[in-house]
């Protein structure tokens, strides 16, 4: 009953001096709020690169030939093995169609596609009369097309002897449809488009029409949206004069109840015991785009800690203000302390009293911090154009990091308050 009574008594002087009382509180509100705004648009923003990662793949594996890392040192042919350049790359370091191909059999539960891309240009247009659509010419293997998973308006996807015989055949999205042939997917099949990408121009048949779907770095509408025109990889390394028969680079999708990490290893493993054991400077390095993402977030976690530490210097702040004002409450109530002390109020009564003050200004402070909080971090958020992720836990932590503040502020005063002699505090003008 006692605590219910001294939370009463404080709400009765906070009402009684509204204005000074809420001054108090202002160091809290501001504390409270830069924090709770900080942590909603720090989990905002996880989020967002959680997202975009997970659609480029964050549980993709990305393998690639590089230069061995090795110690400083000649062999016994003169060649230099440090860290810096040893000879240029061959058709004997890339990784081959036969080296995939085992590698696929021996572990089929953890790979469902190797995805492997080439592109053409550095993008190009693509003119039918007046009329011209922005797009970029890439060279995608069956298994990459797989993946992308497109939604076909029209037509049909690529054939197996699209890909081995590298025939000039396409697929386009609709915005170039829409653009270049008035929107009609169906007179759009089988009509030759002649893709401009810098000084070159190349010739590709229409066989399908997919729908475009813009993605996370899309910023702002655009009615000609550079897209892309899908072609078989033969035939995009036959565009580009590609004489050899590896490949340096490519993703590896792995299966959903595949550890990564410890996959990576195991990819690694394989290639450099079983094909580059013997190689003189090149290996197979293999990274996890989930580590990546580990990486990112711990560093998105880092910069949100150090900016709520600094937000949070204004909770000391408002903490000295709330002891500042307890103690001139102390000293304006000098005679009911020692009325109540006189009438049997133990020290203990009158430390609880004050100190359930300074909780209940601090409470009330962290309340209003929340909400200022909440909507200054939401607003923040809808300026970047996503939703907003207001993190309960924040939320908690705060109203508990107010609490904290009103006892850690509040104790003493509130001890001085208890301490005084009942004599003195009602001889006291």
């Amino acid at each position: 009953m006692l605590f219910t009574e001294n939370i009463l008594v404080a709400l009765a002087g906070l009402k009684a001096n509204i204005m000074r009382s809420l001054l108090t509180m202002l160091g809290i509100i501001i504390g409270i709020a830069s924090v709770i705004a900080i942590m909603t648009v720090g989990n905002s923003i996880t989020l967002i690169v959680n997202s975009t990662m997970q659609e480029l793949g964050a549980n993709n594996l990305e393998m690639g030939v590089s230069q061995k890392s090795q110690d400083s040192g000649e062999s016994e042919n003169g060649m230099n093995f440090g860290t810096g350049y040893v000879r240029d790359m061959t058709d004997d370091d890339l990784i081959t169609k036969d080296m995939l191909k085992s590698f696929k059999e021996k572990y089929p539960d953890d790979v469902k596609y190797m995805l492997i891309s080439e592109s053409v240009g550095q993008g190009g247009q693509v003119s039918r009369g007046s009329k011209n659509a922005n797009v970029k010419i890439t060279g995608y293997n069956a298994d990459y097309v797989k993946f992308s998973d497109l939604d076909m308006v029209a037509g049909r996807q690529f054939l197996n002897q699209d890909y081995e015989m590298g025939k000039k055949v396409c697929m386009v999205s609709d915005k170039l449809v829409e653009r270049v042939f008035k929107g009609d997917s169906d007179a759009a099949l089988g009509q030759m488009i002649e893709v401009k990408t810098g000084g070159d121009y190349y010739d590709y048949y229409i066989v399908g029409v997919y729908e475009y779907v813009a993605n996370q770095f899309s910023f702002g509408a655009s009615d000609n949206p550079t897209t892309d025109v899908y072609i078989p990889l033969e035939t995009a390394r036959i565009a580009n004069h590609t004489q050899n028969k590896g490949y340096s680079y490519l993703t590896l999708v792995t299966s959903i109840n595949t550890d990564n990490d410890t996959f990576a290893n195991t990819v690694r493993d394989y290639f450099n015991v079983n094909y580059y054991s013997r190689n003189d400077a090149y290996e197979v390095m293999v990274i996890s785009m989930a580590s990546m993402m580990d990486s990112m977030n711990t560093m998105i976690s880092m910069i949100q800690l150090a900016l709520s530490v600094i937000a949070g210097i204004s909770l000391v702040v408002g903490g000295i203000g709330v002891m500042n004002i307890m103690l001139v409450s102390i000293t304006e109530r000098t005679k009911e302390i020692g009325t109540r002390k006189a009438l049997g109020a133990t020290n203990s009564s009158i430390r609880l009293q004050f100190i359930t003050e300074s909780v209940v200004i601090c409470i009330i402070g962290g309340i209003i911090g929340i909400i200022f909080g909440i909507l200054l971090g939401t607003f923040a958020v809808k300026l970047m154009g996503y939703e907003a992720a207001v993190s309960i836990q924040s939320i908690i932590i705060a109203v508990a990091f107010s609490m904290a503040i009103g006892v850690f502020f509040g104790y003493y005063p509130a001890n001085k308050a208890a301490k005084l002699n009942p004599i003195d505090a009602l001889r006291y003008e």
